[in-house]
């Protein structure tokens, strides 16, 4: 079905080479699930995105459903390569904005006409085209949700959408990076049992990128393990996992906070809010008076299913987003300060803040420290004090000052929205807050690489010139050189390899306790989270439903999860700890 020989890769950046694979071969039976795992670049995507025909390579040969590619095929071979491949990249959510049957309609019918429209009644095959693709969803589990538009699926269900739509192009050979990676344990069920039932039913062979250990154990009949682009072991997934996860380093203690202070003080805080569709209402949210403090200088993770409400509690407490009821409070010196609600103290709060979103994103173009003066630019000491001197020479009030430094707390999306809401763009903060000296961003971020075990040089790279793990870091970088108070990280370690996931924890626990950083976490990673808080909230359905010691709220979670994938991790912990 697949043979690979000799397949290399290089990367020819502005100032070195890299090896993305070097003289790999392998070879895959008809209806196997073959398992690729590694740390975080180490060839994975690479060699999928080579597999897929999105790629070239330098060297080697691949032979699939008898057709031969090589370096110097025509464009016929590659059209013919994309005709028996289909690919799901790790956080592709590219959907239509209509049902999920009509995108999975739209697949099926683009094998007759090139491009993906919807057939006419009057279509010969009209009606066998829409049962067609009502057979992809049944595999996928979604028949139930045929009517429903994609956009308000959940996460685990737009997975199997597009596992759905990947099978409607009939692919001899189905190729997944990362297809459950950022969600939460019982999505993973659903997305693993569905590729499970489509490898059943239609005996394809599938090759799965990811770096979740206990995936694999599920999944994969056999597993080959990439690093720096070389095949390490080939062979069955337990016994090559157990060697992987060998490499994971020694875990950092957490520092002991033994009189813990309210920092943060939510206060009958509610939050409504559903979707309908077909006269049907779905994803029904119903935060109804929460309460609780956040204890300064601790980490206090929260976890539950997706869908709960656990980001949207956290924009709440940012204050950038409203909520029906209730109050969201900040110590702020001897004051505490209401971020619900306009106040000049305001702005000073939210400078002592440091949050990275889930689609965190280093630009492109800038080099890391260019990202640290401008982050320094927007959060460092006086920042505040100079941009109400230049909004007052820019006619600007202070209240409306207040709410364009909001913006520099949101994602990026919402952001986007919020500046066209407001007709400004992002030109106004280069006014507002223009970026620090690079000497003086240099020295805020030395004593942070240093802490993170980055090596100084990474400042002048680009982000394209950094591995999985130092692009993580870097990011916290970025955040840390301003010396924030508060650290808010929403779900930003989702796809990285649980090697690098250790050395991430590590230097969080170290910014905690060399600083005393109170860090809220929102993660999926349940070990991570028993591993790195002092305290966790179980949030179910908008409600706290446990609230205490990480180990024994994670694992109230796991139960109720009903995950058997996580099978092997459980095993690992009870052997490791």
């Amino acid at each position: 079905m697949l043979q690979i020989e000799n397949l290399s890769k290089t990367y020819r950046l502005k100032d070195r080479d890299i090896v993305a694979l070097k003289n790999v071969s392998f070879s895959t039976r008809p209806g196997e699930i073959l398992g690729l795992v590694g740390k975080s670049g180490g060839g994975k995507s690479t060699l999928m995105k080579i597999l897929r025909g999105m790629e070239s390579f330098d060297s080697g040969k691949i032979v699939m459903d008898g057709i031969t590619i090589t370096p110097d095929s025509d464009d016929a071979v590659v059209r013919a390569q994309l005709a028996v491949t289909a690919i799901h990249l790790q956080r592709d959510f590219a959907l239509w904005t209509e049902t999920a049957l009509r995108n999975v309609v739209r697949r099926v019918h683009s094998r007759k006409t090139g491009f993906e429209v919807l057939p006419i009644p009057e279509n010969a095959d009209y009606d066998d085209v829409y049962k067609e693709a009502m057979y992809y969803l049944r595999l996928v589990g979604l028949e139930d949700k045929a009517n429903h538009l994609a956009t308000i699926l959940s996460g685990g269900e737009k997975q199997r959408l597009l596992i759905a739509r990947q099978l409607a192009k009939k692919p001899k050979i189905l190729l997944l990076d990362e297809p459950a990676t950022m969600a939460c344990p019982s999505t993973k069920q659903e997305v693993l049992d569905a590729i499970k039932n489509v490898n059943k039913e239609l005996d394809l062979t599938i090759i799965v990128v990811s770096h979740l250990p206990e995936i694999h154990e599920y999944l994969a009949d056999r597993l080959i393990w990439l690093e720096k682009g070389e095949i390490v072991a080939d062979g069955k997934p337990r016994a090559i996992l157990d060697r992987f996860m060998a490499g994971i380093g020694k875990m950092e203690p957490l520092a002991l906070r033994p009189d813990p202070q309210p920092l943060i003080r939510v206060r009958g805080v509610s939050k409504r809010g559903c979707q309908i569709c077909t006269g049907e209402v779905l994803n029904v949210l119903k935060m109804e008076n929460l309460n609780f403090d956040v204890n300064e200088g601790e980490i206090t993770s929260f976890i539950g299913n997706s869908g709960g409400g656990k980001t949207t509690l956290l924009k709440i407490m940012q204050g950038v987003k409203l909520p029906d009821e209730g109050i969201v409070y900040y110590r702020y010196g001897d004051k505490w300060v209401d971020m619900m609600t306009y106040s000049p103290d305001r702005m000073n709060v939210r400078r002592t803040l440091g949050i990275m979103y889930q689609e965190f994103a280093l630009y492109a173009g800038e080099t890391i420290l260019d990202q640290i003066a401008y982050q320094m630019g927007i959060k460092g000491n006086d920042v505040i004090e100079n941009a109400r001197a230049m909004a007052e020479e820019l006619g600007i009030s202070d209240k409306v000052l207040d709410v364009i430094y909001a913006l520099t707390d949101m994602s990026e999306e919402d952001a986007k929205a919020a500046f066209e809401a407001l007709g400004l763009n992002r030109e106004i903060f280069k006014d507002l807050f223009p970026r620090f000296p690079m000497t003086e961003a240099r020295k805020f971020a030395e004593p942070i690489f240093e802490l993170m075990s980055l090596d100084a040089e990474v400042m002048w790279k680009l982000p394209e010139q950094l591995s999985g793990g130092e692009r993580v870091r870097a990011s916290l970088a970025i955040l840390l050189a301003a010396r924030p108070k508060i650290l808010i990280l929403d779900e930003p370690f989702g796809d990285i390899d649980p090697i690098t996931l250790r050395e991430v924890s590590n230097a969080i626990k170290k910014i905690n306790a060399k600083f005393d950083t109170t860090i809220i976490l929102v993660s999926h990673h349940v070990d991570f989270v028993k591993e790195i808080s002092h305290r966790a909230i179980l949030i179910e359905n908008g409600a706290i439903a446990a609230d205490g010691d990480p180990v024994e709220v994670c694992n109230a979670y796991l139960a109720s999860c009903h995950a058997p994938y996580l099978k092997y991790l459980e095993e690992r912990y009870a052997i490791h700890g």
